[in-house]
């Protein structure tokens, strides 16, 4: 008699899905674990924006006594905020970059990971290296400057998180020009959301922009977040109109960047662009 071959404990599709995102992003942490100045690179730009905006808010809290405070707490806050989006939308444009740097961007895909799983590893990576990045930067404004944002409460992880998502569907859009314009498209990873930053808000109420423009910045989710942040610190209210608008512009953007960058990518693999992008 034969024995009964013993039963197979395989792991859930979820599962072996995980370990393949946790693969790629695993891959991504080894660069950084022994490369310090990997680590200073994410901190220094956060801090240092930190360090010019804190000395321009000192001054101008000392000018204007009770209104230069709130608007300097309503600069900090939008310039921290606006720190996760960059960071947000350059770690993970950046990740990318650097599949396609080292040449590895073909290899990766005669591995069992998928496209989603691909997004989903380059995500974890952002959010990692916007933590990393804007953290210090936070504490260092409350050390520095007595500002807390933190006191904002669960109120401020909604609004940092909405940024953060908003970062993820701009680089998803980087990605996909990336895929389509190679090594031309590069730039893109570092510049795009500098460029929105007329139209997000980030200093000024939106009323502020020329009447044609305002339908445009309100179709930015930054808007929202900042005329949010804006009434909770000067006026300590909820802005939930703001918050949720913020939210559903947020799903709109991953929904069609995501179909573009599906789109994209499907173009290269048949052009065979997956294994030459970077030439």
């Amino acid at each position: 008699m034969h024995d009964r071959e013993a039963p197979r404990n395989d792991p859930s599709p979820l599962l072996q899905s995980a370990r393949r995102v946790w693969g790629l992003v695993y891959r991504h942490l080894a660069l950084y674990r022994r490369s310090p100045p990997r680590l200073i690179e994410l901190m220094y730009w956060p801090v240092l924006q930190m360090i010019v905006w804190g000395f321009i808010t000192a001054y101008l809290a000392g000018v204007q006594n009770n209104l230069g405070s709130v608007a300097a707490g309503v600069l900090l806050g939008g310039v921290l905020l606006w720190e996760g989006a960059l960071r947000s939308q350059m770690g993970f444009s950046v990740s990318f970059l650097e599949e396609i740097w080292s040449r590895n961007l073909g290899h990766i895909f005669v591995s069992p990971l998928r496209p989603g799983e691909l997004v989903a590893g380059l995500a974890t990576m952002a959010l990692l290296r916007t933590l990393i990045g804007v953290i210090p930067a936070m504490l260092l404004a409350w050390f520095l400057y007595s500002f807390n944002i933190f006191a904002l409460g669960p109120l401020m992880v909604a609004f940092f998180a909405a940024l953060i998502i908003m970062g993820w569907a701009v680089a998803l859009g980087v990605t996909s020009l990336i895929l389509r314009y190679g090594a031309g498209a590069e730039t893109l990873a570092w510049s795009v959301l500098f460029g929105i930053t007329p139209f997000a808000a980030v200093f000024y109420p939106v009323s502020i922009l020329p009447s044609w423009l305002q339908p445009v910045a309100l179709a930015l989710p930054a808007s929202h977040i900042f005329e949010g942040m804006r009434a909770a610190l000067t006026h300590g209210e909820v802005a939930w109109g703001h918050l949720g608008a913020a939210y559903l512009l947020d799903a709109v953007w991953i929904a069609a960047m995501g179909w573009v960058f599906m789109n994209q990518f499907q173009a290269a693999r048949v052009k065979g662009a997956l294994l030459n992008i970077g030439e």
